[in-house]
């Protein structure tokens, strides 16, 4: 973890007042020309121990703490007359120097840092563009602390910190919060992704420095070169995130994860750097997913290993593990497996790639996208985009859908919008109806052509799932990177074109035509075909609630839902567990 704390009176920092004084525990400088001004790095602990840096100025300006992993730095070196043997660190603080607090607008990558401005006598926070890396702000009696660390600033209030109502709420309905400044506690707050922070002698106000912007769809002049632009974009991404030696790939047998142990190898140029690793159920539900990875595996010529997950997917008795985290997860119901996974990981790679991003930035989006043709008197692109589409979708695909709508509806109904079990007096206070009608998700679906794809990117959604990586880098000394996230390869698969590129993601298809064995190209996009998480919880049983004063302010216990109830139903219910547990183990 790091921290800064910036008195903005002037006085001086005591370091005792923060618990700091404990030998071996932080490593703590106060800069001689700034003493209401202190950096701090924990020394322990396995949360970006390699990627958690501090650079006070020896002759310069600029100090700068963070966890800070940069991309595109032959570009940004060459605009700062950097040399290459400078830290990623540094790099950030030659950007402060130049441009100020206007250098996040020259920055991209997985970061969260703090940096000092001598000269203005100011702090600057920062978050990156998607909010892979998390940053919290307080402030206590004019002193304000930043951290990358939840629990270390709930540690240094006086009291105990007050809970937000509102995104217990949310927790409980959607798993995670609508808004992305909200924290667990009422008065930490969250930098939002793609935000900046300055403090300096009046009040703190975040900027937005960055926003998602699609605007017309790239329309390349010859098909072939959308299949080398997305390899190239995705291959530089790889470059940018490898570490030194071997990097592991979480590997299904699908396509985006494939796809990018392909392109990981044929950049690296030797096989044996790149190791992955297939979660395969065998008895909850086979759906081949070993099969078709070591069809991968065997083709590319990496190791890999298939691990059953059947018995992982749940632990019957995570209330007895001493494990916590900043925030309820539903991931503490298998915490201690994850532990486990990722210990083992950590023997084959330190590094280990995800492949989400596809699924979301390759939505179809067909009425959307002819809709917008329509309205821009596309004709001719609105011609040949119907049958663009006729074509991609073929005999099979029209088949397909011709089955669909002759088919009564099998899937299973969803749960309202807000649980049944939660606090009648909770949801009339909060006006929580009309919080989740007018925020939804947190996603802006006003976009003209790809609305949801927009929708899913502008939402906290993935400020949850990154914040899921994050508690899972404090299990074990592995990193998660996520190169498709990357924002040059994430721009240009919302930008091309949904009719063809989106159909049943044809752009990673036709990219790896002669990259991957047929068989994974032909796959069909495979679902889950249950909740893995409820069928063993059914079958090894659901501890019984503490049910303390607490949770009775938030949840109707006398409501909940029986394990029996339909998948869905009970896959809500872990979020209340999950809340039981960490109110119990927050103690009072």
């Amino acid at each position: 973890m790091f921290a800064a704390i910036f008195d903005a009176s002037g006085r001086p920092i005591e370091i005792g007042r923060f618990g700091l004084g404990q030998p071996g525990g932080f490593d703590v400088r106060v800069p001689p020309a700034a003493t209401n001004v202190a950096f701090i790095v924990g020394r322990s602990g396995y949360a970006g121990t390699t990627e958690t840096h501090l650079a006070l100025p020896a002759t310069g300006p600029i100090g700068v703490v963070g966890r800070i992993r940069l991309d595109r730095k032959t570009e940004l070196r060459a605009r700062l007359g950097a040399t290459d043997d400078l830290s990623d660190t540094d790099l950030v603080g030659l950007a402060h120097e130049r441009w100020g607090e206007a250098c996040t607008e020259h920055l991209a990558g997985d970061f969260c840092f703090v940096t000092l401005d001598l000269r203005q006598r100011q702090l600057v926070a920062a978050r990156d563009q998607l909010g892979v890396r998390a940053l919290y702000y307080t402030r206590l009696d004019g002193t304000w602390l930043i951290s990358d660390s939840l629990d270390w600033l709930a540690g240094q209030r006086p009291d105990v910190p007050e809970l937000d109502d509102y995104w217990i709420a949310d927790f409980l309905t959607l798993g995670f919060c609508r808004e992305f400044e909200r924290t667990i506690y009422r008065d930490i707050h969250r930098l939002p992704p793609g935000h900046s922070l300055r403090l300096g002698a009046g009040e703190a106000a975040p900027r937005r420095y960055w926003r998602l912007e699609i605007d017309e769809p790239l329309y390349l002049k010859r098909t072939i070169d959308y299949g080398e632009r997305f390899r190239d974009l995705v291959k530089s991404a790889i470059a940018d995130r490898l570490p030194g030696g071997t990097v592991g790939i979480a590997m299904s047998g699908g396509l985006d994860s494939t796809t990018l142990a392909a392109l990981a190898v044929e950049h690296i140029q030797d096989a044996s750097r790149v190791v992955a690793e297939c979660l395969h159920y065998e008895h909850l539900m086979d759906i081949g997913e070993d099969h078709y990875a070591a069809l991968a595996a065997h083709h590319l010529g990496i190791e890999l290993k298939v691990r059953p997950f059947d018995e992982l997917v749940y632990d019957r008795s995570w209330r007895d593990r001493n494990i916590r985290s900043a925030e309820p997860t539903k991931s503490l119901l298998d915490a201690h497996h994850l532990r486990a996974v990722g210990l083992d990981r950590s023997r084959r790679a330190e590094v280990w790639f995800e492949g989400e991003g596809p699924d979301n930035a390759l939505d179809l989006e067909r009425a959307a996208y002819l809709g917008w043709l329509r309205r821009q008197r596309s004709w001719s692109r609105l011609g040949a985009t119907w049958l663009q589409y006729a074509k991609v979708k073929g005999l099979s695909g029209w088949k397909q859908s011709l089955r669909r709508h002759l088919q009564p509806d099998r899937f299973e109904p969803q749960p309202p919008d807000i649980p049944p079990w939660l606090d009648r007096g909770l949801i009339a206070d909060l006006k929580l109806r009309q919080r989740a009608e007018a925020l939804n998700t947190g996603g802006d679906t006003s976009h003209a052509w790809h609305p949801q794809a927009f929708a899913s990117f502008t939402s906290p959604i993935w400020q949850h799932y990154f914040g899921q990586c994050d508690f899972e880098e404090t299990l074990a000394p592995v990193r998660t990177r996520h190169p498709y996230l990357d924002l040059r390869v994430l721009e240009f698969m919302l930008r091309v074109p949904p009719i063809p590129w989106g159909w049943k993601k044809q752009l990673v298809r036709y990219a790896m035509h002669d990259r991957l064995p047929r068989p994974i190209l032909e796959r069909e996009k495979t679902p889950l075909a249950l909740h893995p998480d409820v069928a063993l919880a059914r079958r090894e049983g659901i501890p019984a609630l503490a049910a303390s004063d607490r949770l009775r302010r938030f949840v109707d216990v006398a409501r909940l839902p029986d394990p029996s109830d339909p998948p869905a139903v009970v896959h809500r219910l872990f979020a209340v567990h999950a809340l039981d547990t960490w109110l119990e183990t927050r103690g009072s």
